[in-house]
């Protein structure tokens, strides 16, 4: 299957990392700066081409732009896609950019929405997804089995998923970080600070999917009457620690409305 990729940045370009793992996937990489499609195609072969050829080739096209910079890429890409004989499905990745604004500016061809995370540049991502009308997932799921878990939701929802998972590497990544701190401030090296939280992080999350067990529970488990974790957690509580996370993907889901 041909993929192209209009847009190689930070997410396009962890998604074709992703791509790039199942062997009859064949890239097509297109950016804005030469540069930066060049610097991806390095790592992980593939053609490198211009917005014409994207179009051109790709049976998946995805398209990994900015929001702010989807309306003059859709500008361009609408009549090359007019002109496109063969089959093809257009895959967007633009937050907050529903699938009838797309057809709007693109016109009436099969699309998927998606908010991916970065993780599915290692295989451990999330990718949320939903499909317009006509658009059938199975190419985009098999061109992406290598990237993590999928799940399908109703297109209202997806801002709701994206401040969890789409913004979520970014909240983990800070409590990492504070552990580590920590852990330097208790006069660990830095280097064994953030290997102890991070597979700690790692560590938890593959606990708490693979068990089925809430959350909670496995809190419990660790809190010892009378221990070290438990006094940990009465701070984390004092300090306002839930409510913090949970007003910060609040904000997220609701920027820009």
């Amino acid at each position: 299957m041909k993929i192209a990729f209009i847009g190689t940045g930070n997410m396009g370009g962890a998604l074709a990392r992703a791509a790039s793992q199942a062997a009859e996937n064949e890239l097509v990489l297109m950016d804005r700066s030469q540069e930066t499609a060049e610097r991806l195609q390095r790592e992980l072969g593939g053609t490198v081409t211009d917005l014409a050829g994207a179009v051109r080739a790709g049976e998946l096209i995805f398209l990994g732009v900015k929001p702010c910079v989807l309306p003059t890429l859709c500008a361009e890409l609408r009549p090359l896609l007019a002109e496109k004989a063969e089959p093809f499905t257009l895959v967007s990745m633009a937050a907050g950019v529903s699938l009838a604004s797309l057809r709007e500016m693109l016109g009436d061809h099969p699309m998927i929405r998606i908010m991916p995370n970065t993780p599915v540049s290692v295989g451990e991502g999330m990718i949320l997804y939903t499909c317009g009308a006509g658009a059938e997932p199975e190419a985009f799921l098999r061109a992406l089995r290598f990237a993590g878990k999928f799940l399908k939701v109703e297109e209202r929802l997806m801002d709701a998923g994206m401040a969890v998972s789409g913004c979520g590497p970014a909240y983990v990544d800070l409590f990492v970080e504070a552990m580590a701190d920590a852990g330097v401030a208790m006069g660990l090296p830095r280097r064994d600070a953030l290997l102890l939280a991070a597979q700690t992080a790692l560590g938890s999350a593959k606990l708490l999917l693979q068990s089925g067990r809430h959350p909670g529970e496995l809190k419990d488990a660790v809190c010892s009457p009378g221990g070290t974790t438990i006094q940990g957690v009465r701070k984390l509580e004092e300090k306002g620690f839930r409510s913090a996370v949970i007003e910060a993907v609040l904000a997220a889901g609701n920027a820009g409305k």
